[in-house]
């Protein structure tokens, strides 16, 4: 969900137009921090006095900073260009099925100040605890936008509905409210989807054509990513990777369907082949039975090892379909994949000529860490997209 004003003092794709090179020289500076100005003109085809109008522009209006580069041989002196450790900045929110957690960062994309608590599901309470942490951690700064992972589907609507949380349709809008008088633009995402961008951007997926980023929490979810950006299907709703019917047929899923994939593979698939009742926090439960597994409790070690299994083989079906360059696995997944069995089970699902050269399965590299930095991505990509840009900045 976004919201955006328009200030009337020219036609706004004329507006749009003139930040677009701004737009894509803010792109460079985050993909690869401390490049030259030369080499910025290089990538853009920029002539030396469009580069510097565009980088002065930028400078004066908070985003990037410049350095004296060193000079190889001969040569004129050139300045290399950083984020501005003082500039704009995004809040990231990662609202997950117990907790809640809000920081802050800058074009870097580097999440700092973060604070966060425990929540009862209301969907009020959550949303007013938001907004007071979203001010408590914007205060004293510039705050250009807000990017929120929920986790549940979100269409282009907006809304938020999470069935494992019991929401219907939530309106998270008014978390930006405290921001002040002047619109901040929110943008909702997919915890799963916005961890897969973390993974893709700066993590296990980097560089990576095509990836599959899988997490497993309460269910599973994750995202396509097609060179470091999600694919989000028609209504914006793509990625949900637990409802494919690779579970039991007779096994109504929370979401309506029966036979998910998702519910096979977390805590509460555990706790049934433990023969225990289902746990009130799946993803603490789970976390429970693989340290047991590991200390050499036999029961654990089967559970693991059966649900490890059944991701396993239901990662080869996802390979086969998106026929990725690597695959990487977040949550409860990468203890999953640690387990015996995991390899041989994965490798027998996959088809006779691909098991010679599988499909990479890597862990996360940010961890538990993934949703919140794929909010502040999301957040920074609008902000520093032509349109964002011609709303905050004006002329």
């Amino acid at each position: 969900m976004s919201a955006s004003t328009e200030t009337g003092r020219e036609p706004g794709r004329a507006r749009v137009d003139r930040w677009r090179t701004k737009a894509e020289v803010l792109a460079e500076v985050r993909r690869s921090p401390g490049l030259t100005r030369v080499e910025l003109a290089r990538r853009l085809g920029l002539s030396s006095a469009s580069a510097t109008e565009t980088v002065t522009r930028l400078r004066e209006a908070g985003w990037i900073t410049e350095c004296r580069a060193p000079v190889q041989g001969r040569g004129r002196p050139t300045t290399c260009l950083q984020p501005c450790p003082d500039g704009p900045r995004v809040v990231a929110v990662d609202v997950r099925h117990e907790d809640w957690r809000v920081g802050l960062a800058g074009l870097d994309g580097e999440v700092t100040g973060i604070v966060g608590a425990r929540h009862d599901r209301d969907p009020g309470a959550v949303t007013d605890a938001l907004r007071d942490a979203v001010a408590r951690v914007a205060e004293g700064h510039r705050v250009v936008a807000v990017g929120l992972a929920a986790p549940a589907p979100v269409s282009d609507d907006g809304l938020v509905r999470a069935t494992e949380l019991a929401w219907d349709a939530v309106d998270l809008g008014s978390v930006t409210a405290c921001l002040g008088p002047d619109p901040v633009t929110l943008h909702v995402g997919n915890d799963a989807t916005l961890a897969g961008v973390a993974e893709a951007r700066t993590g296990a997926a980097a560089g990576a054509g095509t990836a599959v980023f899988l997490t497993v929490e309460v269910g599973l979810g994750g995202a396509l990513l097609l060179a470091g950006r999600p694919h989000l299907g028609a209504r914006g709703a793509a990625g949900e990777y637990g409802h494919l019917p690779f579970g039991d047929p007779a096994r109504p899923c929370p979401c309506g369907a029966t036979g998910c994939w998702g519910p096979e593979v977390d805590g509460r698939a555990l706790a049934r082949r433990l023969g225990a009742p289902p746990p009130d926090d799946p993803r603490s439960y789970a976390g429970s039975v693989l340290a047991r597994a590991a200390a050499g409790e036999d029961d654990a070690r089967a559970a693991i090892r059966t649900t490890a299994a059944v991701l396993a083989r239901g990662i080869a079906g996802v390979v086969h379909v998106h026929d990725p360059d690597v695959v990487v696995l977040g949550g409860l997944a990468r203890g999953l994949r640690a387990a015996p069995g995991f390899d041989e089970a994965y490798r027998r699902a996959l088809m006779a000529f691909r098991r010679d050269d599988p499909v990479p399965v890597l862990d996360a590299v940010h961890g538990d860490d993934g949703a919140l930095h794929g909010a502040a991505a999301l957040a920074l990509d609008h902000a520093t997209s032509p349109e964002g840009l011609a709303d905050i900045c004006g002329d």
